[in-house]
């Protein structure tokens, strides 16, 4: 995975381009109308149902367009928030508040959505053992702050991008020229490289499992798209010798089956991909 530093870093990076994107060689209607010395003070109002997310992340976009403004926090990120919650108070100058805004709520509203979408598949696998995955498809330039955002929700992250695991798919096993040809120039191309990544597999049906099986140095192996019995097969014939991960269409309905087949980590791109943002607005006070 990659290191916090990183991950700052690519957060940075999301509100540079955020407020580029958005104010550009000026804030006009601000400029136009509200005077530089004005100050004022607006509220986060909840008008929907779920789990709050972003507000750390609304604090370094504020702080990111004017180091003076400043937050009075009544709910933090992960809580439980119902239509007329205030969870934030933020002050300062008018403009600098108006100039955050679009980005803050952007972000806030989709990454609670996140976070109340991982929220529910966490409620649906208590008690099974099994722990819900992100996936790497995102939103192109904000993947830092969804995987931030399955995290606040009680999930975990998968590899955050292709450099910081090797995840050996179908189009790689069939390139290369099989799965153990793929696992075999893998593992020496890391050692060539000085490289210490982990290895995941991907297997389309049970005789593919057993060859996986047979190589040394995989850390997991990717259940694709199996069905209930063959995955409670390959969890059998797996064992102890790695771990496992079921993917694959698995929604509400039936990820709590597929926990029950006995797998370490389910992983769903629906958190990500399959999300409607929570209502969220920023008024004047």
């Amino acid at each position: 995975m990659i290191s916090e530093v990183q991950f700052q870093q690519e957060l940075i990076g999301i509100i540079e381009n955020g407020i580029r994107e958005d104010i550009g060689p000026g804030d006009f209607s601000s400029l136009a109308c509200i005077p530089a010395t004005a100050v004022g003070k607006a509220k986060l109002l909840v008008k929907d149902e779920g789990i709050i997310a972003g507000v750390a992340f609304a604090k370094m976009i504020f702080h990111h367009v004017d180091k003076a403004l400043e937050m009075e926090i009544l709910i933090t990120d992960g809580a439980k928030v119902k239509y007329g919650d205030i969870v934030f108070y933020v002050s300062g100058s008018s403009q600098s508040i108006l100039k955050a805004e679009r980005l803050v709520l952007n972000s806030m509203q989709r990454m609670s959505a996140i976070a109340t979408k991982t929220n529910n598949f966490v409620k649906l696998l208590e008690g099974t053992g099994t722990t819900i995955l992100d996936t790497r498809k995102t939103t192109p330039g904000f993947r830092a702050a969804e995987k931030w955002a399955v995290k606040i929700g009680g999930g975990e992250n998968h590899r955050f991008a292709l450099y910081d695991m090797i995840m050996l798919k179908d189009n790689h096993n069939d390139f290369a020229g099989g799965i153990s040809s793929a696992i075999h120039k893998t593992k020496a191309y890391l050692q060539e490289n000085n490289l210490d990544l982990k290895i995941i597999v991907e297997a389309r049906n049970l005789k593919e499992i057993e060859e996986i099986l047979r190589n040394d140095g995989v850390y997991r192996i990717l259940i694709d798209n199996f069905n209930f019995e063959d995955t409670k097969e390959a969890v059998r014939l797996i064992g102890a010798k790695c771990l496992t991960e079921s993917s694959g269409n698995i929604n509400e309905k039936t990820i709590r089956k597929y926990a029950e087949c006995g797998v370490n980590y389910i992983s769903s791109g629906a958190l990500t991909h399959s999300v409607h943002n929570m209502d969220l607005s920023l008024k004047a006070v």
